[in-house]
């Protein structure tokens, strides 16, 4: 049986990190988190005090992406792989709420998503790979074989993020998550380089209310449909 490359594209909070690594496991391909490089690439952008709440000095920030070296490394007790930030492991850091309300808007830089979507394209061009992001079937992988496009109501979205956040232990409020998540909505859809869009041959899944294991096994039906028009 031939492998496949699997796109999963859609909305923050949406569920696209979970779907993708359960795939990932269960058809034993390689699992890349797009959203988690932008997020690394944002937090570098933090410590370095090119971006905050106020204040985004791009032109200075473009000359540094150079000095940005980005790995996924597989953690065996947490069974997927983690993001490493210059050789240091930023997977929790890059989870928090400082740096959700900056990601977009680092996202929306083209430099950034040029040398991101490079990155990306090497990193699934042998297919048997499961890749989730904004732009994966639309601009690094146009002619996946399966295309999914995640959507659910912002206040789920909200909800689950917060939820999320609450879980770790992060002190938050539904309703600044909830304006973020509009606000990431928004960014995400009207910037120039690589709006968020579902590509034409995108199967949309609204997830608002679909349990996971729901969700999995009407995906998994795609899958097998995918792969048996490969063969």
């Amino acid at each position: 049986m031939q492998n496949i490359t699997i796109a999963i594209d859609g909305y923050s909070s949406t569920g696209k990190s979970t779907l993708a690594k359960q795939l990932a496991k269960k058809l034993g391909y390689v699992y890349v988190d797009s959203g988690a490089m932008y997020r690394a690439v944002t937090l570098y952008a933090m410590q370095n005090g090119y971006i905050n709440a106020h204040v985004f000095n791009v032109n200075d920030f473009v000359l540094e992406l150079d000095a940005i070296n980005l790995e996924f490394k597989f953690n065996p007790t947490l069974g997927f792989a983690e993001m490493y930030l210059n050789a240091v492991n930023v997977e929790k850091q890059i989870r928090t709420m400082a740096v959700s309300s900056l990601v977009s808007q680092v996202a929306a830089v083209p430099e950034v998503r040029y040398q991101l979507v490079k990155q990306q394209y090497q990193m699934g061009k042998d297919k048997g790979v499961v890749m989730d992001g904004r732009d994966i079937g639309t601009v690094v992988f146009p002619n996946a074989e399966l295309k999914l496009f995640m959507t659910a109501s912002a206040d789920v979205r909200a909800q689950r993020r917060y939820d999320e956040l609450i879980s770790r232990g992060d002190e938050v409020d539904f309703e600044a998550v909830l304006k973020n998540v509009r606000e990431r909505d928004y960014i995400d859809s009207h910037r120039e380089n690589s709006p968020l869009t579902k590509a034409s041959d995108a199967i949309e899944i609204d997830n608002s209310k679909l349990t996971l294991e729901a969700q999995f096994d009407k995906i998994m039906s795609l899958v097998k449909e995918a792969l048996k028009a490969k063969d």
